[in-house]
């Protein structure tokens, strides 16, 4: 078992946490890795494309000329996918995107992600990360005592006012995002919003303590 430092918001060092080998020292399995991201961005997919096939195409009714006796070719309807306007062939349907992955193989995905963060030193851990009312400003000057880069992941613990300020502080800047890996319609415990892409994508990965308990008491013992 790991210990990494907890820093506070001035980028002092207060305490040391434990992480657990099973979830932040892990072998990364790039295959599990992948494939969580390539589900999270066939889910984002609306599927909505459609074209209209020889049936759905308005007009063709009536045959465009006899069948015989004319020099040309047969045809039966001028709606025909050989012809100007006519429907098309194979062209895109409304469809489901969506790939399934099975519990384990997630959590392989998030686990394999996080020790890929900790074993290239790109983990942060926070005390607490909390503001009375957003201000970007604000938000610059504590993230800049955290990270030398402004390419991050902050995920916050709790749905409360203090912590959606502090989210709402970050939209308006480029490479940075912030989650609340929180349900609070759940009575469990829960990391929903935790997600492979979003690690992968951001250099820096800033968790608050809390944060990381509760992703411990989600994924110890194999779960």
């Amino acid at each position: 078992m790991a210990e990494i430092d907890v820093i506070n918001l001035e980028g002092e060092k207060v305490s040391k946490i434990s992480l657990p080998a099973e979830i932040f020292e892990i072998e990364p399995n790039r295959d599990l890795i992948f494939r969580y991201i390539h589900k999270q961005l066939a889910d984002r997919r609306k599927g909505n494309s459609s074209t209209k096939t020889k049936a759905e195409v308005s007009g063709g009714g009536r045959k465009p000329w006899a069948q015989k006796h004319t020099g040309r070719a047969r045809a039966g309807s001028n709606r025909s996918p050989l012809w100007r306007h006519g429907g098309i062939t194979f062209g895109p349907r409304p469809r489901d995107w969506s790939e399934r992955l099975n519990k384990k193989m997630r959590a392989g995905a998030i686990k394999s992600a996080l020790s890929l963060k900790f074993k290239d030193g790109k983990l942060i851990v926070v005390d607490n990360m909390e503001m009375k009312e957003p201000k970007t400003k604000q938000f610059l000057g504590f993230i800049k005592k955290l990270v030398p880069s402004m390419n991050l992941l902050c995920i916050l613990d709790t749905r409360s006012e203090k912590q959606l300020n502090v989210k709402r502080s970050a939209d308006n800047l480029p490479n940075v995002k912030v989650i609340i890996a929180d349900n609070a319609g759940k009575k469990e415990v829960n990391v929903d919003g935790l997600n492979v892409f979003d690690i992968v994508k951001h250099e820096w990965l800033v968790l608050t303590r809390r944060t990381v308990e509760k992703i411990v008491e989600v994924y110890e013992n194999g779960k």
